[in-house]
């Protein structure tokens, strides 16, 4: 499994070509040679952002991309993903509108299509969780009632650690059941500041991330990748810290 950095950590330093660059360059630093792009401004050209990360030796495995372009300019998206050399092409968040059990199977209905085309293109359609996919209706979650639209070679899970946790879900059972459909996986710890849950860099809070890797080695995971919605300090600072923890652990 590769170690790699999650772009929506640092997505207020990649607003313009000149800062996506110097980011970049900063990531490389750190020792990350994997990257996901997501919240990069929208004037930077594929092209230019496959330069950009070329000549720093950073590869782009996966990226959040717009819902609107995976559902009706699905084609162009994929040739993008082409040049970013990127086999995952991720949606960030379900909307809304899909989240309840009776609208669900639209959800479907509308990304069926766009997800064949995904397939069939030799890349993998990447849904990225948060906590409500656990709320259960009948005993039965969201994300398990989404497993039996999509089948794993149409859908897979970009496992987000913290949220799961957020969830009150137990992250290690959910490795297990989802084993077949992990290329990606975002590392996010929980900590507890004044008794609240709170995002930390991996290892700094109270996830089991020993666990969590050894779990993660009976999967098909390809890419850890570090993310952290919101820091306390720097989010550079934030990445190197999950960065170094993971080293020690025997991830670099």
């Amino acid at each position: 499994m590769e170690l790699g950095a999650q772009l929506y950590t640092v997505r207020n330093y990649i607003q313009t070509e000149e800062d996506f660059e110097r980011t970049i360059n900063k990531i490389a630093d750190i020792g990350y040679r994997y990257i996901q792009i997501s919240g990069v401004g929208k004037g930077i050209s594929p092209e230019r952002l496959r330069e950009i990360c070329d000549s720093h030796g950073v590869k782009t495995v996966l990226t959040h991309s717009d819902i609107n372009r995976i559902l009706y300019d699905t084609e162009n998206l994929i040739k993008e993903h082409d040049i970013l050399g990127s086999s995952y092409i991720g949606l960030g968040a379900m909307p809304e509108k899909y989240r309840g059990t009776d609208w669900l199977s639209y959800f479907y209905e509308d990304f069926k299509e766009p997800v064949k085309k995904i397939a069939a293109s030799g890349k993998l359609f990447m849904y990225h969780n948060h906590n409500f996919e656990f709320e259960k209706e009948n005993g039965v979650t969201l994300l398990e009632r989404l497993l039996e639209l999509f089948k794993p070679q149409e859908m897979g899970i970009t496992l987000d650690t913290y949220w799961v946790q957020a969830a009150g879900a137990d992250v290690i059972s959910w490795i297990g059941k989802l084993k077949d459909r992990l290329p990606c996986v975002h590392l996010k710890d929980m900590a507890v500041v004044s008794g609240n849950g709170v995002m930390a860099p991996v290892g700094e809070g109270n996830l089991n991330f020993p666990g969590i890797l050894e779990a993660l080695k009976e999967t098909n995971c390809e890419y850890l990748l570090v993310e952290q919605d919101t820091c306390q300090t720097s989010p550079f600072q934030c990445l190197r810290q999950s960065y170094e923890n993971l080293k020690k652990l025997g991830y670099e």
